[in-house]
């Protein structure tokens, strides 16, 4: 009857340590989920391409940080866009962003006659924007990154609330959603680049540009190797 009852312990028991010694692999479930998506949409995939951080090694932007970056990049964005360096001044004022730019943002916002270079890189930026707000819980989908983001609809929003309506409305969302986005956008972007070694267009209707600046936006916001806005690493 004890050996009976010593070994009923053991199977309750063994089980439990096993919980315990053999965690759950967060950002191995995160890869995992990632690459089904990718494959259900069909697009390539590679397994050996590695895990991003798990929620305890990333960084959490401040609430504040990521509103005042939505700002700046917005507001290089339409000088980029439209080239007028008196609106962007006129900007800047409006939302009190004077504080809110990098270094490489600043000398390009301060230069009354940018390069036709630098104000089309800066005109992508738009796609950051639409990363940042989705981050806020201001926009409720990423979508898939095959069509640019709705222009018009970004500016409405941040002319409607302002740098202070903004913070008040703004609700990070989980590290959880932020790194789930990273992840998955990082496998698009090498599906992307594999494309263009080849010689290929993206697969199925990818937008390269628009995969690079989300890839771009999303390291920042998960702290990826703790890289200031102006040396984000997308590597794939």
């Amino acid at each position: 009857m004890m050996k009976r009852i010593f070994s009923a312990l053991l199977a309750l028991i063994l089980p439990m340590q096993a919980a315990v010694s053999q965690p759950a692999d967060e950002a191995g479930a995160r890869k995992a989920r990632s690459i089904a998506q990718l494959q259900s949409e069909g697009v390539p995939t590679i397994n050996h391409l590695p895990t991003i951080e798990p929620e305890s090694e990333s960084i959490r932007r401040n609430t504040k940080a990521v509103v005042q970056r939505t700002i700046a990049l917005a507001i290089v964005a339409v000088k980029g866009e439209t080239g007028d360096h008196e609106m962007g001044q006129a900007l800047i004022r409006q939302f009190d962003a004077q504080s809110f730019f990098t270094p490489k943002e600043r000398a390009f916002m301060d230069d009354p006659d940018p390069t036709d270079q630098d104000r089309t890189n800066f005109a992508w930026r738009y796609e950051g924007v639409h990363v940042m707000l989705w981050a806020l819980g201001i926009s409720s989908d990423l979508e898939r990154p095959d069509h640019i983001c709705d222009v018009l609809s970004i500016a409405n929003t941040l002319r409607e609330l302002g740098t202070d309506g903004l913070m008040r409305r703004a609700r990070l969302r989980p590290q959880k959603e932020l790194l789930d986005a990273a992840d998955l956008i990082y496998r698009y972007d090498w599906a992307a680049v594999n494309a263009r070694l080849k010689g290929e267009e993206p697969p199925t209707g990818l937008d390269k540009g628009v995969v690079y600046e989300r890839h771009y936006a999303l390291n920042w916001l998960i702290g990826y190797m703790d890289q200031d806005w102006d040396d984000i690493s997308t590597d794939t």
